[in-house]
């Protein structure tokens, strides 16, 4: 640093930077020395000025492209180019990006320094020109960067939604290198001088109320005594002193509550409100607006709202009932019966207009909450009507009404040229969640290089250049990876490597144990790491990438007829007869036979035999034998493994139990594919990649490809894994019985940690129970089974039954809780979520008049006591007599 100082400080130093020398004025640059930029650009014309700048441009785009300019870099080249640089345009395109790190404050006083030394007049529109291009990555130093340069200007600061965010951060976190302790955030604020252009803002940036619920350090740096909600409780200080005005405050957060956000984002002026405690005069004032809020806003806001205005002394009755009338129609259950207390009392002050608020009562005697019901029909009787007028009607008996199942869609025509085939491979890599998708790609791949292989090469040569290394190459290391494989076929159909080729033979030599035409008899166990649709689907990529490119080849023989990879036999007997003289490829034709639909078809058969060939005989005794069978399945309960000694994270994460699934071949069935041949996978086994293709490797197979789905499904519930029961919906699709394996898999679905895997469940429910292959009685004992032993919670199914039930299977969802709720009931401790059940259970009984014995249930209503468990129970045990039927 030394000698860097004395070589500014000599004359003869100066005398080069004018002359033309600035290699060691951009390592300066490199070094982060802003200050002594500074000093070495003093006194120096504006010409060489120019010519440096000129050259700092070139040299920046050099750099940028490699480098992060941190705070010291960055604010060294703010001053250079400052210092520099003609315009705040070619400033600001270099300032302005990301990767130009910048020191808040001390960055802009140097550059102002700069600035003023050379008169440069364009400083503000830097600044503009910098706000304008801040993004969501923008950290709060750019922001004081550019707050600093306009304050000392003397200019307005920018108002934008980020430009407000980034002031509220910096507000937050402010400079603090500097300073010793934090300063209180009522004191930033007063000291800001751009308080009186944010403040309004606060009201009205989306999202914004999320960052104002920050907390600070406390001054003796505990953080557990640090100060909640710093921000507003200054605001609430400074509108106590005069400093900001305290009705801009109270319009401000109920102007916002009014136009809405997200739960999260409101929470902050609900709380900036409790704070500011608004007087009776101040709510009165605004007691349309608060009638608004609790109508329409979302029930925490309703909520406040509801506590201001029952507050009130001389609140009009009119705009009680008005705002009651949609009240209880609300789904909130507090909400309702807080109104209903409300209306309680009103009738009991105002006696004369009893009758009128009794009337409005009545609209919660038709409110999902049976106890709603029950107790406004309950405070209406208190006030006159009728109860016998008001009781809900005893349902004549009735099913279901969901709209009826549409057929399996077609299978898209097949791909027609290489240009399609191409913007399908691009898609497949954006979106490897493609279903039969990948079968299409793979047949137009086969039969389009049978035909130019050299035009397919040089179309998917660069798409795999550009896309397929974001799926990586994992096979090796993880066998249900499939993104390897897939990829490695498409660069086979580049370039045939005898590496590559070499592979594929290994794979394949691999899989003979499998291969039904072994001479081996006995039969095959499936290796419970790579499941047996996944084996599947690995053979039959290894066997396309070594046979890839064959002459005369007209597509692959397993291509799907329909979308749900169910194969029409009279298509495939007419694919066999096109092969001609090609013997066909032994992993498409087991594939091609795995999706024809069970049972014998004598037609479709003779056809078959009548082709005069090996793979047309054997089609044949395939269909006349009725296909693959269906499995014998059992029900097993896995245990957690033993801990391991010492610390052992992932048996704190697993689950104590699971109840899986076992698959025996039927008695007499040689199991030659090792499909329906397997053990429950250890609790650690994740089944993650690709199943979604699963459905259609066996697609007249539910239970099977549900069994094997078992353990990820499960783990959506019993492990809180995100993304499991997508495939759910996809598996209703198809066909087959489904077993226990099914009914287990939808339990835990709907049963799962996250709304969207609760969601998928519901559709796989909705659509078997449409399409009549849904067995409510087997999956509500699976159901019952899994929440009395805890391995799922009752609190989340709630939810999904609910929808269900309004979804148009109210039926359903009453066989379904029928059956599950004995073993719930018989539990030692009844788990949370039971009454909510119960309620569940008599309101859909109600719905469909439909008469269901309970064991169980009568001893838990007979109790006694006002225990809401108890009280459930009873509704339910009176629901049930007074249905009208015995099960439909």
């Amino acid at each position: 640093m030394t000698g860097v100082k004395f070589f500014l400080g000599t004359a003869r130093r100066q005398r080069e930077l004018a002359a033309g020398g600035t290699g060691d004025l951009f390592d300066l640059v490199s070094k982060g020395h802003a200050e002594v930029i500074a000093a070495a650009l003093t006194g120096l014309p504006e010409q060489r000025r120019r010519e440096i700048g000129a050259e700092l441009t070139g040299w920046f785009k050099k750099r940028d492209r490699e480098t992060w300019w941190d705070d010291g870099t960055g604010t060294a080249l703010a001053v250079l180019v400052v210092g520099c640089l003609p315009t705040a345009a070619q400033a600001a395109a270099i300032l302005a990006r990301e990767s130009v790190g910048l020191d808040g404050a001390r960055a802009a006083k140097l550059v102002r320094g700069v600035a003023q030394e050379r008169g440069v007049d364009w400083l503000v529109d830097l600044a503009y020109r910098m706000a304008a291009r801040f993004g969501q990555e923008t950290w709060t130093d750019r922001w004081q960067f550019v707050a600093t340069l306009l304050h000392a200007e003397g200019a307005a600061p920018p108002t934008d939604d980020r430009s407000v965010q980034l002031w509220l951060s910096a507000v937050e976190f402010p400079d603090r290198r500097h300073r010793g302790r934090p300063v209180p955030v009522a004191d930033r604020l007063r000291a800001d001088p751009f308080l009186p252009m944010m403040l309004p803002r606060l009201f009205e940036v989306d999202g914004i109320g999320t960052q104002m619920m920050f907390a600070v350090e406390a001054e003796n740096g505990n953080w557990d005594d640090r100060e909640r909600n710093a921000l507003l409780t200054a605001l609430v200080q400074l509108a106590a002193e005069s400093s900001i005005d305290r009705a801009m405050l109270i319009d401000g957060a109920i102007g916002r509550l009014l136009r809405g956000d997200r739960p999260t984002a409101l929470r902050a002026f609900t709380t900036l409100l409790g704070l500011l405690q608004p007087t009776a005069a101040e709510i009165t004032a605004r007691r349309t607006d608060y009638l608004r809020l609790l109508t329409d806003a979302p029930a925490p806001v309703a909520t406040m709202a509801q506590k201001a205005l029952r507050e009130l002394p001389d609140l009009a009755v009119e705009s009680i009932i008005d705002a009651s009338g949609q009240v209880l129609t609300r789904p909130e259950k507090a909400l309702v019966r807080t109104q209903l207390t409300w209306l309680d009392r009103l009738a009991r002050q105002q006696p004369d207009r009893a009758a009128e608020i009794a009337e409005v009562i009545t609209v919660a005697a038709k409110h999902p909450a049976v106890e709603l019901r029950d107790r406004a029909i309950a405070l209406a009787a208190r006030h006159g009507l009728d109860p016998d007028a008001l009781g809900p009607a005893v349902a004549e008996p009735r099913g279901d009404d969901l709209p009826a199942s549409p057929p399996p869609a077609p299978a898209p025509e097949p791909i027609a040229n290489v240009d399609e085939l191409a913007e399908e491979v691009a898609a497949l890599f954006g979106n490897p969640a493609a279903g039969t998708g990948l079968d299409r790609i793979l047949d137009g791949l086969v039969r389009l290089t049978a035909r130019d292989g050299a035009a397919v090469a040089d179309t998917l040569g660069p798409i795999l250049e550009r896309r397929h290394w974001s799926w990586g190459d994992g096979d090796d290391d993880d066998p249900l990876c499939l993104c390897g494989l897939v990829v490695g076929v498409f660069q086979t159909a580049t370039e045939r490597h005898p590496r590559r080729l070499g592979r594929w033979e290994a794979l394949l030599a691999a899989l003979r144990r499998f291969d039904p035409a072994r001479p081996e008899s006995e039969p095959v166990r499936s290796d419970f790491r790579v499941p047996g649709p996944h084996r599947v689907l690995r053979a039959r990529l290894a066997e396309i990438g070594l046979r890839l490119g064959e002459p005369g080849m007209p597509g692959l023989l397993a291509a799907p007829t329909s979308a749900n990879g169910s194969l029409d036999p009279f298509v495939l007997v007419d694919r066999l007869a096109a092969l001609g003289d090609h013997t066909p490829w032994p992993w498409d034709l087991n594939q091609a036979l795995l999706r024809l639909p069970t049972g014998s078809d004598e037609a479709a058969a003779g056809k078959a035999a009548a082709l005069g060939t090996p793979a047309g005989e054997r089609l044949a005794a395939w269909l006349r034998d009725g296909g693959l069978p269906q499995p014998v399945m059992r029900a097993s309960t896995i245990e957690r493994r033993p801990r391991h000694s010492g610390y052992d994270w992932e048996y704190d994460h697993l689950p104590a139990k699971r109840v899986l699934i076992e698959l025996r071949p039927p008695d007499g069935h040689q199991d030659r594919y090792g499909l329906l041949s397997a053990d429950p996978a250890p609790l650690d086994v994740d089944h993650h990649y690709c199943s979604h293709l699963w459905p259609s490797v066996l697609p007249h197979h539910r239970g099977v490809v549900a069994a094997y789905l078992l353990p990820m499904v499960a783990a959506t519930a019993d492990m809180d894994s995100p993304d499991g029961t997508a495939v759910l919906p996809l598996l209703a699709e198809t066909a087959g019985p489904g077993g226990i394996a099914l009914d287990l898999a939808v339990a835990y679905g709907l049963g799962a940690r996250h709304v969207a895997d609760r969601v998928a469940a519901l559709d796989a429910l909705l659509a078997l129970a449409a399409a009549g292959q849904l067995d409510p009685r087997g999956l509500g004992e699976q159901l019952g089974t899994l929440v009395a032993g805890r391995m799922v919670k009752a609190t989340r199914v709630v939810e999904p039954l609910r929808d269900a039930a309004q979804a148009g299977a109210p039926l359903t969802v009453w066989r379904l809780l029928a059956a599950a709720l004995p073993a719930i009931l018989a539990a030692a401790t009844a788990p949370r979520g039971l009454p909510d059940l119960l309620t569940l259970a008599a309101e859909t009984a109600t719905a469909t008049g439909v008469r269901i014995d309970l064991p169980g249930l009568a001893e838990v209503a007979a109790r006694g006591g006002s225990s809401r468990l108890a009280t459930e129970a009873r509704r339910l045990h009176r629901a049930g007599r007074r249905a009208a039927c015995a099960d439909l």
